[in-house]
């Protein structure tokens, strides 16, 4: 008797929680980029969830050393199948939260763009350090309240703007950078194949709600990811060498607070007017800047009923 295949490479069984954005993309990715694939993991809830001894959820390679140096593990891999003459059949994959990303583990990243590896950069991008108990990081949100930045009577929450790492990925001369959206998943996957075909390092930053540190309802994770899209606050975007080559256009375009209101950590912004005032100019901004408004064409002209009569006699 044959041992059946598993039907996915990310496996059920992990101890992520309820609604976890950040395994549903994992599962994605990996599925994509299939069992020739190696992935060198950031410390973070993925690696935390996904890999507690002497269990694995990975149907792949995968290796964690430390918070900051998943860059510097993968670009050891790389360098190694190279030398192998093996690399052109292997995916290598360099794997981090937002905090793993953009804070601690940004400089290895740099040195990896910087050095050209044939590596795809993934960030899942849950807006703050939430294994370690939803502390602030360089992706949190203006106006987030963390446990770093709380709101009160003396504080309106994170008082920083999200770090633009798509545009620091820019800056190190990738070949393919996109943003992408747990509340998508055929747009996640069409990106990971196309970053698997680019030769050189890339990056993807994808879009992961994480009910426990947004303190949202875990039944309407995809609810959530999709309104971040279509209120235009995470505009899902391509750039390909360097030049803008794709958004997703919105038809019908939806203030902020239909995002925020359903998330604990904003809630305080609702009765804020200024704050809110300022979220919304973010999202209006990401809108012009990208072209995310869709031009809707016009009703096609409606004849006058009394036209219509006459015309039928």
């Amino acid at each position: 008797m044959t041992q059946e295949e598993p039907k996915h490479l990310f496996g059920s069984g992990h101890t992520a929680c309820a609604g976890c954005g950040q395994a549903i993309a994992a599962r994605l990715v990996v599925d994509v980029t299939g069992k020739n694939t190696i992935i060198a993991n950031n410390t973070g809830c993925l690696e935390v969830f996904s890999t507690k001894y002497p269990e694995s959820a990975w149907g792949v390679p995968w290796i964690h050393s430390l918070f900051e140096n998943a860059a510097a593990v993968a670009s050891g891999i790389e360098a190694a199948l190279k030398y192998l003459g093996i690399k052109d059949k292997i995916t290598v994959i360099s794997q981090a939260g937002d905090g793993g990303t953009a804070d601690i583990g940004l400089q290895a990243l740099s040195g990896m763009w910087e050095r050209g590896h044939d590596i795809i950069s993934i960030c899942y991008d849950n807006e703050a350090y939430m294994n370690t108990g939803v502390q602030r990081s360089g992706l949190t949100p203006f106006g987030t309240s963390t446990s770093t930045s709380p709101s009160g009577a003396k504080s309106t929450g994170n008082p920083i703007l999200k770090k633009p790492m798509p545009e620091i990925a820019l800056a190190h001369g990738l070949p393919y950078v996109a943003t992408a959206s747990t509340g998508y998943p055929h747009d996640v996957q069409r990106k990971i194949k196309k970053a698997v075909s680019i030769k050189g390092p890339k990056y993807i930053q994808i879009h992961v709600p994480c009910p426990l540190g947004w303190r949202h309802d875990p039944q309407i994770t995809y609810d959530i990811a999709k309104l971040a899209v279509e209120t235009g606050l995470y505009p899902l975007i391509e750039y390909e060498n360097g030049k803008l080559s794709a958004v997703r256009k919105l038809t019908k375009i939806k203030p902020v607070e239909e995002y925020l209101k359903f998330q604990g950590r904003f809630k305080h912004i609702l009765g804020l007017p200024e704050q809110l005032r300022r979220i919304q100019a973010i999202a209006d901004n990401n809108i012009e800047r990208y072209g995310l408004r869709a031009q809707v064409p016009p009703p096609p002209p409606q004849a006058d009923a009394a036209e219509v009569i006459e015309g039928g006699k």
